[in-house]
């Protein structure tokens, strides 16, 4: 699949994604542009998959009808991210147009844990 990598999420991610054919927003020359303009650009470039940490987006935008699936990460630091790689890998895989799906592969934290 062609997938589309927000710019809140680690540029590492995309060399860690199987087989899919990864961009990133800003190598594709869309950084800054909202959700709904962002969505409609990504569709006409022929992505499938949008993969954002922004878990706001199925609230904002609706996704009705779209060719372009979302699926949301629950974190955006790479060190949580790199543990749920299996997971988000199989969202994408699973993804179907006009889909969203919020995929939980941890939070981060300051707190240390408890010995």
């Amino acid at each position: 699949m062609k997938v589309l990598l927000d710019e809140n999420l680690p540029h590492r991610l995309r060399n860690h994604l199987g087989n899919h054919e990864v961009f990133t927003v800003r190598y594709q020359g869309l950084a800054g542009l909202k959700n709904g303009e962002l969505l409609r650009t990504a569709e006409s470039d022929g992505f499938e998959v949008f993969l954002t940490g922004d878990q706001t987006m199925s609230y904002e935008e609706n996704l009705a009808g779209r060719q372009i699936a979302v699926v949301a990460l629950s974190a955006i630091e790479w060190h949580v991210i790199r543990h749920g790689l299996l997971t988000v890998q199989a969202a994408i895989d699973a993804a179907t147009p006009g889909s969203y799906q919020a995929i939980d592969c941890g939070v981060f934290s300051r707190k240390l844990p408890r010995p």
